[in-house]
């Protein structure tokens, strides 16, 4: 969250741009509305890319209380010509950084394995379940 903020290319989310919203007004409240000179510029550039992750233009954000919509409405799945969706991306990050389980060790039970198969009656040298002669499990 809050890379290139100072760029207009690419996408980003409701959740980013909320942020960068509520953070150019605790400046402008806080600055006596001098803050405006700059927080006006990269909330411009944060309102494209929230309008391209809407499949729209930039320009969009002019339209009155289009900057309201824009905090509401959920962007479009998968890419579109402004780029990936900020969702996907951030679902397989996830997804690669989940662990693959460990195989695990069989649990030790007492099992006695007979010392020739049933099936074929040859030796089981090795004590194994399987069979080498004839492949038929011997337990």
């Amino acid at each position: 969250m809050f890379k290139n903020v100072f760029s207009i290319k690419g996408r980003i989310r409701r959740k980013e741009y909320g942020i960068s919203l509520l953070i150019a007004t605790v400046i402008n409240f806080a600055t006596v509305g001098f803050g405006i000179i700059l927080t006006l510029p990269v909330m411009i550039l944060q309102g494209a890319k929230r309008c391209h992750d809407l499949g729209n233009s930039g320009w969009y954000q002019l339209i009155p209380f289009y900057g309201l919509f824009l905090l509401f409405q959920d962007g479009e799945r998968g890419s579109n010509i402004y780029g990936e969706s900020p969702k996907d991306i951030l679902v397989q990050n996830n997804q690669s950084k989940q662990t693959i389980p460990q195989f695990q060790e069989p649990v030790n039970v007492n099992i006695s394995i007979p010392d020739n198969c049933p099936h074929c009656k040859n030796p089981n040298t090795k004590k194994i379940r399987l069979c080498e002669w004839c492949g038929n499990q011997i337990v």
